[in-house]
């Protein structure tokens, strides 16, 4: 036996003790958390558990109380979001977030801003062959879009920023089955091609059922965590979240 085993790589995301108010609330109450590159997680709980607010912690959006974000060994909140997004965190919001009075195509450069390269226009090629209803309609503006129109652009501005890791804010809330299963299919497509995931779900049993690992919030706190199989089985996760 070695003197010394090989140290274990760092994770690509780690929230440490994370902590976030507003005013004298506490959204967030000292959350510990960790992605692994290639990872696909999901993050549960009920309306009000803090999920969306530490979505925004991680991206810079929010500054914390207290603990930390740390990206790729660095600290999120010595950065700008900007330049957060430049090194592969990009999320996508809940409510979509499009800019409405743009084109389809306008929506989707956006997303590409921040690139110097000249694979810009194949990538949207790409985005339209996931997306043939927003190839259809590329010169319409996004304000008039169904809500699942809106939702596939929204994904398709982000995977333009070409995510390394990608967070997905309830991507499904308030669309027709049929859309739900065309976002969680690409969800998963995108997970194959090597992005790391972390998803907030409301829809918990295909979250699970998609995911690696998860984590349970409750009111701001951690309440439990592991495999995803085996929080999908958990009864304490059936009886809150699945009805069972």
């Amino acid at each position: 036996m070695s003197a010394s085993s090989p140290s274990m790589p760092a994770p690509l995301l780690a929230l440490r003790d994370l902590r976030v108010a507003y005013g004298g609330i506490q959204a967030v109450k000292g959350l510990n958390l960790h992605l692994g590159e290639g990872e696909l997680v999901s993050l549960i709980g009920a309306n009000g558990a803090g999920k969306s607010t530490t979505l925004k912690a991680i991206c810079g959006l929010l500054t914390p109380s207290g603990g930390e974000v740390r990206y790729l060994g660095q600290a999120v909140h010595a950065q700008g979001p900007w330049e957060l997004v430049a090194q592969g965190l990009v999320m996508v919001p809940e409510g979509r977030g499009i800019f409405a009075r743009m084109s389809i195509d306008e929506n989707l450069r956006m997303g590409a801003h921040l690139r110097r390269d000249d694979a810009v226009d194949a990538d949207i090629e790409a985005v339209y062959q996931r997306f043939p209803r927003l190839k259809e309609r590329h010169r319409q503006l996004a304000g008039t879009l169904s809500g699942g129109e809106q939702q596939m652009l929204a994904m398709g501005r982000a995977l333009l920023a070409r995510p390394r890791l990608l967070l997905l804010d309830e991507p499904t809330m308030g669309l027709a089955p049929i859309i739900v299963d065309q976002i969680f299919a690409v969800v998963r497509d995108v997970h194959r091609q090597g992005v790391t995931v972390l998803l907030v779900e409301q829809n918990a049993q295909r979250a699970l059922e998609m995911a690696d690992r998860a984590y349970v919030l409750d009111s701001g706190e951690l309440v439990l965590q592991g495999p995803a199989r085996e929080l999908l089985a958990d009864p304490r996760v059936q009886a809150a979240y699945l009805g069972a």
